[in-house]
């Protein structure tokens, strides 16, 4: 019941200057609040949902498809739950994202590197379409294929289009796929983003969340 010192808007702030900039919590400069003030509102914000909540109500696209796909990153020594990622040839983790039509986070989950992108996918895909009830089509790329695609038309009630590369070896925009590799873009121009520097996978998405509602208010 206290009288706030800070504004909520000057905490925010600093997370963004985080999240841009890549520096430690204890490096944050001194024209924001106290490291460590800034971090309880971290814990408790992705804690509680409130990252999810900002998240989605910037959003006002009601789109109903989403497109899938995973980036595979090298992760800091301590972090948990980390793997190999044999095709990409990274240790580390993967961020499995779902974007809407323009490019917009709808849902992120950070999980071992290891794991393939079939077998991680349904729930991710189960946490968007809680989100967005509308959501009936889904676009992915050839990694997907298999009896992930019944699942989802099962238990979600979305249908799954697999889009497979050309075979020419010329670069060709593939249709939907292209939007969410340019989220991924645009996601690591921050630069906390680069290497998974988090020790928590929940602290992993966060920071995620964090890039996009700055994409999302720069859209305002």
């Amino acid at each position: 019941k206290r009288k706030r010192k800070y504004d909520l808007q000057l905490i925010f702030n600093a997370l963004f200057y985080i999240s841009k900039s890549g520096c430690q919590w204890r490096m944050l400069p001194k024209c924001f609040p106290a490291w460590s003030l800034v971090y309880y509102y971290f814990r408790k914000w992705k804690s509680d949902g409130t990252f999810d909540l900002i998240m989605n109500n910037l959003n006002t696209n009601d789109s109903k498809v989403g497109i899938i796909d995973s980036q595979s990153v090298r992760s800091a020594n301590k972090a948990e739950d980390k793997g190999y990622d044999g095709n990409k040839k990274i240790k580390g983790r993967k961020r499995h994202i779902i974007v809407d039509d323009k490019g917009n986070l709808l849902s992120v989950k950070v999980h071992n590197a290891g794991i393939h992108d079939s077998k991680a996918a349904l729930e991710v895909i189960k946490k968007t379409k809680e989100d967005n009830l509308k959501m009936t089509d889904i676009y992915a790329d050839g990694g997907y294929r298999g009896e992930l695609k019944n699942q989802v038309k099962s238990l979600l009630k979305c249908d799954l289009h697999i889009i497979l590369r050309h075979k020419v070896r010329k670069f060709i925009p593939l249709p939907k796929r292209w939007v969410v590799e340019r989220t991924f873009a645009w996601l690591l121009n921050s630069r906390r983003l680069t290497v998974d520097f988090e020790l928590k996978t929940c602290s992993a998405e966060a920071m995620v969340k964090i890039a996009a509602i700055k994409l999302l208010l720069n859209k305002i």
